[in-house]
């Protein structure tokens, strides 16, 4: 009986949850849709409601009113191809291809942009539901009624903020970086094969397939905050997370040129250790606090929603702190290790100009002064598009400041 209630325990566990949140909203706007048509219709199964609304409900409030109006268009001209076909000619396999080659082709009639499929995906679907002509208006109608059911549903129901999955994904990313550069570090005192520094190399490039995911959980958490009336600040919100991001996938890319450089000194010394035990005990400690400077640095960015930006902050800067010192005693170590391999100079400093760009780019005041960056870009494309509204602030703020004067 409990393992049975598991899922449902889950479920409401995780109700605060934005998937959690977004199910709920997307299955009772559906339901409602279809209860409006079950009166308003004449059709004893007005399925084309709920599916209607299904479609409209958005993620966002601010995809809802940027996109509303296209999926909408989408809908109602699919169904309106779907009708007019099921009057005609009925549904047979080439029917069903001049019904998606039309769908296609009045999607971009009626300027449903990113959403043409959808009139045809929605064509189909009635299709599937009804072929009969008499109940022409009664799907149209339908579909009105599902289409405001699912607006309604968005503007009365605002929907999830969704910072919570993008903080978490940046917080995974981070911690992958972490850990590879903690076992970069710890492998640097041993005979590491070629085939072994290759697999690091091909671990560090399959960072970038987690960067665009995280940068698609980001997006949703912009479109999120944007007109949504329950968060204040939320370009703020944004803006630094949006360079917290920036600033994790330059370390992913220098730190994938360091597994490059690291596996072209495994190439030259063959079945010999890179590194000496000194050399190789600073890389190690150099490496391992900069894995944790790199998780600090994604705690400190995402510090609206963890509450902990100062511990977060002072951990960074102890760990960069400590991380330059293990990076100076590399630095003296290293000409001798020169010395014995002059051909491999370069990789050598490659490996300290790859770690300073690492620790300068975690430094706070770099992150400071590109957060500052980003908001006046913000401030001044956000003047651009509204100038009006730029000018009547501007007039209001010197009254305010006459008034106070006086």
């Amino acid at each position: 009986m409990s393992d049975a209630l598991a899922p449902l325990l889950e479920l409401v566990r995780r109700h605060r949850e934005p998937a959690v949140v977004q199910a709920v909203r997307s299955t009772a706007a559906a339901v409602v849709s279809y209860v409006v048509a079950l009166r308003l219709s004449s059709e004893p199964a007005p399925l084309t409601a709920p599916l209607t609304a299904l479609l409209v409900v958005q993620v966002t409030l601010y995809s809802t009113l940027t996109t509303g109006v296209r999926r909408v268009n989408a809908v109602v001209a699919g169904v309106l191809i779907a009708i007019g076909f099921s009057a005609l000619v009925g549904l047979t396999w080439w029917s069903l291809g001049l019904i998606i080659l039309a769908s296609l082709v009045v999607g971009r009639v009626v300027r449903a942009g990113e959403f043409v499929p959808e009139v045809a995906i929605s064509a189909m679907l009635v299709l599937g539901v009804t072929q009969v002509a008499d109940t022409a208006w009664d799907r149209v109608l339908e579909t009105l009624i599902g289409a405001a059911v699912g607006l309604g549903f968005n503007v009365l129901f605002v929907p999830p903020v969704w910072i919570r999955p993008a903080s978490d994904a940046i917080t995974d990313l981070a911690a992958r970086i972490g850990t590879l550069l903690v076992h970069i570090g710890s492998e640097s005192g041993n005979a590491t094969t070629v085939e072994k520094a290759a697999a690091r190399l091909h671990e560090a490039r399959r960072l970038d397939n987690d960067i665009s995911e995280v940068d698609a959980a980001l997006r949703q958490a912009e479109d999120s905050l944007r007109l949504n009336p329950r968060v204040r600040e939320g370009v703020l919100f944004g803006l630094v997370l949006r360079t917290g991001l920036d600033t994790l996938e330059i370390c992913a890319v220098v730190l994938r040129v360091s597994c490059r450089t690291l596996t072209d000194l495994a190439k030259a010394h063959g079945d010999e250790p890179a590194f000496p035990p000194p050399v190789a005990a600073a890389l190690r400690d150099l490496y391992g606090h900069t894995a944790a400077a790199v998780e600090s640095f994604a705690q400190l960015i995402t510090a609206q929603v963890t509450s902990n930006a100062e511990e977060a902050e002072g951990r960074l800067i102890e760990e960069l702190e400590t991380a330059r010192t293990s990076r100076g005693r590399l630095a003296g170590l290293l000409p001798g290790q020169i010395d014995r391999h002059p051909a491999e100079w370069q990789l050598y400093g490659a490996l300290l100009a790859e770690a300073d760009r690492v620790l300068d780019e975690l430094s706070v005041e770099k992150r400071s002064a590109r957060l500052l960056e980003e908001l006046d870009r913000h401030a001044h494309e956000r003047r651009a598009r509204h100038p009006r509204l730029a000018r009547l602030r501007a007039r209001l703020g010197r009254r305010g400041k006459a008034v106070v004067n006086r």
